[in-house]
């Protein structure tokens, strides 16, 4: 049976347990039982190797709380030792009162924060059991004990199976729903970045953690990994990963993400971005990649504003500032940002965007369909791109159009964003250079010069206006539909007014 079934079985057990409510719950605790699984067969190998090379492995966990002694003992024939295994009220004392104390003590009896020890406090610290059932976990236990994570494949298959997870958090819609972004999405950002071993690479909104996984991703498949050198892989795993996370779940969620897909120690950490004073960012502490999909529709209070030049109380313009900030001299970023911030021309957003173009290069935005982020949000967002390399020139825009109307069980797909992802890296191939019919022409390019106002919103000059007419039921059915859109769209107005 391949994982994602061992995990579907896993979802249904633990939606019958009274302590589970909805995909928010079920992921946050299939995560810390396959962390603790992925963490001992990690911790075998290691011993293995270690023999083989004739040196002496320590273990990170104590002998008695490894997994084979308190979640599957096995007796002589390799088979669970059911006098040794605990369950019921016994196995929900014991992780309560034992383990998980144990866990989250870590982060405090190490000094280095690179170390996998410092990294699995931290994971805990904000981590509890919520499973009520003891016979439950049990069940669980059981299933995720026959999972070896210690062949490539195995992992592999894992790391496809946490993302699916992750995704159905997202689906589930509510706060949730912040934590994930559309891998189509990530998958071009990161593909149109330029990314190299030896770049840093920053998000200070993590989340789940897919722009850096991605990223890794990108630097190590298709036999990029085995012609690293020794010290390129030791760059890539512990000085090329960096960020921050507002939230507690998604920071665990983010932190397990990356852990699972092979980035063993990711200076990621939990707290406020916003919180930090920009005017004390120096070179040093900039990057060379920013990536990221920060939240929007949020409120700062006023000391958090003070942190930046410009006060607003828009995150996504305090966020505009923050990454501005952190990138290093040649850097270069793409971050997705709502609608409001290329077309608004209040106070504030101007002098960020006038600050951004007269500094550093916005060469191209990507124009996101409407539908892109439901059902956590209607609002329509972009992508921004831009490096320091002196002022912009010229922008690049590219118009996404799916062939049809992107709703919850219809998302955006990678091959919506193949053609954009063709078109960045060959240039002579734009509609200016290339002849196209009209009516398919989806990218455009505007000299700074024709900027008016700093409204960089994207309007296709090649758009011709079809007036559809709808029955008197099928405009009710579209009204319907596009309510959750109206409501998110209100709350940016009101912040956008607040601004």
């Amino acid at each position: 049976m391949s994982i994602q079934n061992n995990i579907d079985r896993i979802t249904d057990i633990l939606r019958r347990d009274d302590g589970i409510s909805g995909a928010m719950h079920y992921t946050e605790q299939i995560s810390w039982v396959l962390f603790l699984k992925f963490l001992n067969d990690y911790e075998e190998n290691k011993a293995d190797e270690s023999f083989l090379e004739g040196t002496d492995y320590n273990h990170v966990l104590r002998k008695d709380l490894r997994w084979n002694q308190w979640a599957c003992p096995k007796d002589d024939d390799e088979k669970l030792d059911v006098k040794r295994a605990l369950t019921g009220d016994d196995l929900i004392d014991f992780v309560n009162k034992t383990l998980f104390p144990y866990l989250k003590a870590f982060k405090t009896n190490t000094n280095d924060p690179k170390s996998l020890t410092y990294k699995i406090g931290a994971i805990f610290e904000y981590l509890d059991n919520r499973i009520a059932s003891g016979h439950t976990l049990r069940e669980v236990l059981d299933i995720i004990d026959k999972l070896d994570f210690q062949s490539s494949d195995e992992l592999f298959e894992l790391s496809q199976v946490y993302e699916n997870l992750l995704k159905s958090m997202g689906s589930d819609g509510g706060n949730s729903g912040e934590f994930y972004t559309p891998r189509a999405i990530i998958k071009a950002m990161v593909e149109t970045t330029d990314i190299k071993v030896g770049d840093t690479i920053y998000d200070g909104a993590i989340g789940s953690g897919g722009f850096l996984v991605e990223a890794f991703e990108f630097l190590t498949a298709n036999g990029k990994k085995e012609r690293l050198s020794a010290k390129e892989w030791e760059k890539l795993q512990n000085d090329t990963f960096y960020g921050q996370e507002k939230t507690s779940l998604g920071y665990v969620m983010g932190m397990m993400n990356m852990i699972l897909h092979g980035i063993e120690s990711p200076n990621v950490f939990r707290g406020n971005t916003l919180t930090q004073n920009i005017r004390d960012i120096q070179e040093k502490d900039r990057h060379n990649v920013i990536l990221a999909n920060p939240p929007f529709g949020g409120k700062e209070k006023k000391q958090i504003q003070q942190n930046f030049p410009v006060e607003s109380n828009a995150t996504e313009i305090l966020f505009m500032q923050h990454f501005i900030k952190m990138l290093k001299l040649k850097g270069r970023a793409a971050i997705v940002v709502p609608e409001g911030v290329l077309f608004q021309t209040n106070n504030a957003f101007t002098k960020v965007k006038q600050n951004l173009l007269e500094n550093f290069n916005v060469h191209t935005i990507v124009s996101l369909p409407s539908g892109v982020f439901l059902p956590y949000s209607g609002v329509k967002t972009n992508i921004l791109y831009f490096d320091r390399k002196g002022a912009t020139k010229d922008i690049w825009y590219y118009e996404v159009n799916p062939p049809y109307k992107l709703t919850k069980n219809k998302p955006i797909q990678y091959e919506h964003l193949a053609e954009f992802v063709e078109l960045f890296h060959n240039p002579q191939k734009r509609w200016k250079n290339y002849t196209k019919a009209k009516e398919t022409r989806y990218d455009w390019t505007i000299p700074i010069t024709e900027i008016k106002d700093y409204d960089l919103s994207a309007k296709n000059p090649h758009t011709i206006e079809v007036v559809e007419h709808k029955s008197p039921k099928e405009l009710l059915a579209s009204i319907k539909e596009n309510d959750a859109e109206v409501n998110s769209l209100l709350n940016q107005i009101e912040i956008l007014i607040d601004g």
